[in-house]
């Protein structure tokens, strides 16, 4: 079969590499999309432990097509969406129902073979039914959303928050629609590039801006997201919150940036600085959310690309254009 391979540090290519075969509790989908995401750049470039080369893709949902011999739950022919967390549940995090923070983490299309390829074996435990009205070539988009939605249990929001949002790619936006649908008074945008700001615009943001001084908060807002990573916008982001409001740090940063934090006004404020890490017991909500209509596909995903184009998706990608992408194979 075909499929993406990260060879070495900043080097993807497309290639082909043996059929996959499933264990006696795994299924093998036939991949209809398979979405890009700040992670898959992370990995490029050595980071997230990978064991190199490695089939990137951690984002992908398809049809399955072949199940091990012990394989009850699914058929051939059921369109999945499947969550990439492979958990050892051994481990005291496991134990403690914190699986996202194993010690022994792992994850399909991060330390074992994803969905950049025609096909790709997934534990059935993993797998999520899709209904038949769900296009499977839209639900890659399922696994950002269930990253989002853990992100909203981190957060435990209060009804009538002031929300603002650091970065309108493809996490934003979903962030800003589960806000609009978690009870917050108001849902502000920032970001420099004016066309996914645009995009943040039409679905329904209060305010959009490049920078903060922009909008008319003087007090600060009750929560705080960076979903960009970017040393710079943590910084400010980490001066915007008001008293006794939340910063939560979604965006997924390079290992070596850094941030200075007041421990006075934290501690004078009440003010909290938390973290969400990938997915959590929130797949298969996610999976709910996307069948009921929270997202339009046209609006997130801006580009489809086949996947031979996979290294000239990743070069979009780094590039900032357009919002989600995905190949199919």
């Amino acid at each position: 079969m075909r499929a993406a391979i990260v060879e070495a540090v900043g080097k993807v290519s497309v290639t082909t590499v043996p059929d996959p075969t499933p264990g006696p509790r795994d299924v093998v989908v036939k991949v209809a999309s398979c979405g890009l995401c700040g992670t898959d750049l992370h990995i490029l470039q050595g980071e997230f432990a990978p064991t190199l080369p490695i089939v990137p893709g951690h984002e992908f949902a398809g049809e399955v097509v072949g199940l091990g011999a012990d394989v009850t739950e699914l058929s051939v022919g059921d369109k999945v969406a499947v969550d990439p967390s492979l958990h050892c549940h051994e481990c005291r995090y496991c134990r403690s129902g914190r699986g996202n923070l194993c010690d022994n983490w792992a994850a399909i299309g991060v330390t074992v073979p994803g969905g950049a390829a025609e096909y790709a074996v997934a534990p059935v435990a993993n797998c999520v039914r899709l209904p038949e009205h769900i296009d499977v070539r839209d639900a890659a988009l399922i696994e950002p959303l269930s990253c989002a939605v853990r992100g909203y249990d981190v957060l435990n929001g209060n009804l009538g928050a002031q929300v603002l949002i650091y970065g309108s790619g493809t996490m934003g936006l979903m962030m800003l629609e589960l806000a609009k649908r978690t009870g917050a008074a108001s849902v502000d945008m920032l970001d420099i590039n004016a066309q996914r700001l645009a995009t943040a615009t039409t679905l329904g943001c209060t305010g959009a801006a490049a920078r903060a001084e922009e909008l008319d908060r003087p007090g600060g807002w009750d929560v705080v997201i960076d979903a960009t990573g970017n040393a710079g916008a943590i910084q400010d982001g980490l001066g915007r919150v008001a008293k006794g409001g939340t910063f939560l740090q979604f965006g997924v940063s390079d290992y070596a940036t850094t941030a200075v934090i007041e421990p006075y006004k934290i501690y004078n404020q009440e003010i909290t600085i938390t973290g969400s890490m990938a997915v959590l017991h929130s797949y298969e909500r996610a999976a709910a959310l996307f069948a009921s209509g929270v997202l339009d596909a046209s609006v997130f995903i801006s580009d489809r690309l086949p996947l031979e184009q996979y290294p000239q998706a990743i070069e979009r990608f780094q590039a900032g254009i357009g919002r989600k992408i995905v190949v199919e194979p």
